[in-house]
């Protein structure tokens, strides 16, 4: 047992008595040390940076502590990074991969972007793998903005959509004739796929004759654009004035053609003349007065006409089948009789036309070459025929220049 003194007040036990170890420091204040528990150890750590949390989204190895530093100067230059996405914008990307939802494509973001099935193409109901395909590098429209986790939402059907526009405005401004397939028909007319896009066809502009309009679905027609309106959304089409054209490019004024009357109106008949429609007006049905068109013509008759004009642009055709009478009146009379000797009738038409010509060159030489001059002046007229040649002449004296 120690000796008392070793209690001694203001004198600390040697730590040798009570521990046995090295003693213990003999300062009057005692120094505590703090005890480091796990959770100040987290505290002391801090809340996840936006760097971890993208680790652990991504399912990314733990950090190394070691190369701390490292990591820090990537996590500064992503944050230092601005891509200045914008909606509408186009830019490329490649498709990382495919998925039921649509397609996943590396646009160079922080994030994925998505192209959805509905937007990969502008034709409806075309499969995700028809179009895209992991690796593909294409262009993309931006539709929609980064959203909380970055992601960027495409489109490769709006793109599509508005060249599609810009290519039928050219076509409509050059009047190209183009193809369209009708996909379904109404009371009003069809609608028929142009370009990708789809076109309203009217029923008046309709020259394919079918038992029923179903039967016009899933064909393939030439057509006009008559209205384009990006704006609107609006593109109206006609077969009829296509069909026109293409009959205009091998017909010629003066021609005998073969036809289908389609309708009667008080003031004339429409005769179909494969596919384009023609106009028999009533003052040139017969050369006598006709009255009554239907006693004379009546829907799906066939005739023959003589073509007197044609306007492409309009798609119109005027047509004569008086100018195939024989005798006047043999259209109300004889209608069979005119059908058939119909292009004999107009070669002896062209003939006569050809001689009232010529007859008519012949007598205006005739009188050009009989003038007498001298008898003019008697008019006043000489001089000025004179003084015309003397200034076409060039430098000559006019009639009235005073005399020397």
């Amino acid at each position: 047992m120690a000796p008392p003194s070793a209690f001694v007040a203001g004198l600390a036990p040697p730590a040798s008595s009570f521990f046995g170890a090295r003693a213990a420091p003999t300062s009057d204040v005692q120094v505590r040390r703090p005890v480091t528990t796990g959770a100040r150890m987290q505290a002391a750590a801090g809340t996840p940076t936006k760097f971890d949390r993208m680790r652990q989204k991504w399912g990314a190895p733990a950090v190394d502590e070691s190369k701390g530093g490292m990591y820090q100067e990537f996590e500064s230059a992503l944050e230092g990074l601005s891509y200045n996405f914008s909606e509408g914008d186009i830019i490329p990307g490649v498709v990382q991969q495919l998925d039921p939802n649509g397609a996943m494509v590396d646009v160079g973001a922080k994030a994925s972007a998505l192209c959805p099935t509905v937007e990969v193409s502008i034709a409806q109901g075309t499969a995700l793998e028809d179009v895209l395909a992991p690796g593909d590098e294409r262009e993309f429209q931006i539709i929609r903005s980064e959203n909380a986790d970055g992601e960027l939402l495409l489109s490769i059907r709006r793109i599509e959509f508005s060249r599609a526009w810009a290519r039928v405005a050219q076509l409509a401004a050059e009047d190209v004739t183009i193809m369209g397939t009708v996909t379904s028909v109404n009371r009003g007319g069809g609608l028929v796929v142009v370009e990708g896009l789809r076109a309203f066809l009217p029923g008046s502009h309709i020259s394919v004759r079918r038992e029923s309009q179903e039967d016009l679905v899933g064909m393939e027609l030439p057509l006009k654009l008559i209205q384009v309106d990006p704006d609107e959304k609006k593109l109206v089409v006609s077969h009829r004035l296509a069909a026109a054209a293409s009959r205009m490019t091998s017909l010629e004024t003066g021609s005998v053609v073969a036809g289908t009357v389609r309708s009667v109106k008080p003031y004339g008949a429409f005769v179909d003349i494969g596919g384009v429609s023609g106009l028999l007006h009533i003052s040139q049905i017969s050369h006598d007065h006709v009255k009554d068109i239907e006693a004379v013509l009546s829907a799906g008759m066939e005739v023959k006409a003589y073509v007197m004009n044609q306007d492409k642009d309009k798609g119109r055709i005027s047509l004569s089948t008086k100018v195939l009478e024989n005798e006047p009146g043999d259209m109300m009379t004889d209608s069979a009789a005119v059908f058939a000797g119909a292009e004999e009738i107009a070669e002896r038409y062209h003939a006569r036309v050809e001689e009232e010509r010529r007859a008519a060159s012949s007598v205006a030489e005739d009188i050009v070459s009989s003038l007498d001059i001298a008898s003019l002046d008697d008019l006043g007229l000489g001089g000025d025929l004179v003084g015309s040649g003397a200034a076409s002449g060039g430098g000559a004296a006019t009639a009235d220049a005073p005399a020397e």
